[in-house]
């Protein structure tokens, strides 16, 4: 999934895929997750938000089936 680049202290890029829903978000920490079932409205919502670490923790984290897909690499 392509993914872009966003301004935050928690995130470093988010991706959607409106065909599955699916939401993917890059932490800072190399963490990659896939939020399944996610709104459209929600993505756009998301992508636009002041704050996109706050939108998750308060919106995203915890509301989703969440599937981890990769990990930082040493």
């Amino acid at each position: 999934m392509k993914r872009q680049p966003v301004s935050s202290s928690m995130i470093s890029s988010i991706g959607y895929e409106p065909e599955s829903k699916t939401l993917e978000i890059e932490f800072n920490t190399g963490a990659v997750w896939q939020y399944l079932d996610f709104p459209k409205k929600s993505w756009k919502d998301f992508k636009n938000a002041d704050s996109i670490g706050r939108y998750f923790r308060d919106y995203i984290q915890d509301s989703y089936e969440e599937v981890r897909i990769a990990r930082k690499r040493y």
